[in-house]
């Protein structure tokens, strides 16, 4: 089997769970998941709050137990290598099978894997699915109707010539460390792409999604028809993706959650406007998770 572990929000679940769809379909065996996770969250107060998301799509789901990920994960030992371990504070040493990403560029070894392994990581790369892109597409569907306010959103997205506008802030706006990694797109870069999609389409509506709409209508400038969309929160942020990727194009943020929605998004004359530099910190300046067909400003 493979088994994937999941963390974080939504984007970053989709992910891993992406690698391990293909190595598991490629190898010909069963994707489990990993949520234990999870409970971390519930029981810390000190780090936002997250929860598994990826029961609204049409994901093959099947959850390991503890024995499954125990047998891939821990190094099998006898009674007396457990008390050294203990005696001396060591972790065990992890067997072959337990595959912890490497770096933050994609790894084209993960592509050669056989079965029984387990992925932890990241893998903000969709080089460790391209080659199921339509199996992908496909579990990513949603399960259920968009409904309430979002169907009226949704109707009025598919009425005009759309165009999503994501700002990301949260916690890459107001917590220093992580401030320091990602950073935000900045105003110039929305105004550049808000005129990059205007001069190639007529009309075009932008649909502004953000975790902080307040501060979006304080700063930023939109001299176009446009609409925030302001009914989700963070436990139905997955209906705000669905919105965006009905939209014809899409100005997405350094955010793996616009990522997605525009991946996702099925339109063939579709913009993508994306940030050309995805990380504040100099240390993953090289670093893009961009395809070559998306416009980078």
């Amino acid at each position: 089997m493979v088994i994937v572990r999941l963390h974080g929000g939504l984007a970053n679940q989709m992910f891993p769970y992406a690698a391990g769809r293909r190595l598991s379909q490629v190898v010909g065996t069963q994707l489990k998941l990993d949520i234990a996770g999870f409970s971390v969250y519930h029981e810390r107060s000190d780090i936002d709050f997250r929860q598994y998301g990826l029961s609204v799509f049409n994901i093959e789901e099947s959850f390991a137990t503890p024995d499954e990920i125990a047998k891939l994960t821990m190094v099998q030992q006898g009674k007396l290598a457990g008390f050294v371990h203990r005696l001396f504070h060591n972790k065990p040493k992890r067997p072959k099978s337990y595959v912890r990403e490497k770096h933050i560029h994609f790894d084209p070894d993960i592509l050669n894997l056989h079965d029984d392994v387990y992925l932890d990581g990241n893998w903000n790369s969709w080089h460790y699915f391209a080659d199921i892109e339509s199996i992908i597409r496909s579990d990513f569907t949603f399960k259920n109707p968009a409904t309430g306010e979002n169907r009226i959103f949704l109707e009025k997205i598919m009425s005009c010539e759309s165009a999503s506008l994501h700002v990301r802030r949260g916690d890459y706006a107001n917590d220093v460390k992580t401030n320091s990694i990602h950073g935000t797109c900045s105003l110039e870069y929305y105004q550049g792409a808000m005129q990059f999609i205007a001069a190639r389409v007529k009309d075009p509506h932008f649909f502004v999604f953000s975790d902080d709409l307040n501060w979006v209508k304080d700063n930023l400038k939109i001299p176009f028809p446009c609409t925030f969309v302001d009914c989700n929160g963070p436990l139905s942020g997955h209906e705000d993706m669905r919105l965006m990727s009905h939209c014809n194009h899409n100005v997405i943020a350094n955010s793996g959650f616009s990522w997605w929605a525009s991946w996702l998004n099925p339109h063939h004359e579709k913009i993508v406007v994306a940030p050309r530099k995805w990380f504040k910190s100099s240390k993953y300046e090289m670093y893009t998770p961009v395809p070559d067909e998306y416009v980078k400003l």
